[in-house]
């Protein structure tokens, strides 16, 4: 049998081998759900005006989801489809909206069901202006600090540096700088070396 003959046999069994394999028991039908936990995902109600709203939308960006994801609650309900916290909060929060309060009520409102943690960002007073500021301060000591470091080797280096005449001396070949009994010694010792 020719290599080429053996070839085609493996390849066509293969082919064949592919085409007879059992589907894999619980598998789903072509164009089906292949999400992994299809049971996890909430059912959802249409969707509507107050989903889109930009003043929604707005508001669901301050305020955290207290599913623990550290998301907001917008991102949360558009991405994460098994939370079951995000699509009633939502709710809460369009119905706040409904009766006839302002976006700062309405985060004030949530802010007092389920305390500071569910915002964002802190609130800029008191203790929380570290967190503000701290940063900053610490990247601006960080950048001087630095400065001061490159500042002082750059000056010690320039210290380092020999004067003009020392300069010119260091390229001088080597015959110009060795004095005569110098190169009477150097000769002497590969004289010597050579013997």
């Amino acid at each position: 049998m020719e290599r080429r003959q053996f070839f085609s046999r493996v390849a066509g069994i293969a082919v064949v081998g592919l085409a007879a394999r059992p589907a894999r028991p619980g598998a789903q039908e072509a164009g089906a759900d292949r999400l992994r936990m299809p049971g996890a995902v909430q059912q959802r109600a249409v969707v509507t005006d107050a989903q889109n709203d930009p003043v929604v939308i707005g508001i669901e960006r301050r305020l955290k989801c207290t599913c623990g994801c550290n998301l907001d609650i917008f991102i949360c309900r558009t991405t994460d489809f098994s939370c079951t916290f995000s699509p009633g909060l939502h709710r809460e929060l369009v119905a706040l909206l409904e009766a006839g309060n302002t976006p700062d009520e309405v985060v004030a409102a949530f802010v007092a069901k389920y305390g500071e943690a569910t915002l964002m960002a802190p609130k800029p007073e008191g203790f929380n202006l570290t967190g503000y500021f701290v940063p900053g301060l610490a990247l601006l000591t960080a950048g001087g600090i630095l400065a001061a470091v490159l500042l002082r080797r750059h000056r010690l280096a320039e210290s380092n540096v020999p004067p003009v005449a020392d300069r010119h001396a260091a390229t001088l070949p080597l015959e110009a700088r060795a004095s005569d009994a110098e190169l009477a010694r150097l000769e002497q010792a590969l004289e010597e070396v050579e013997r």
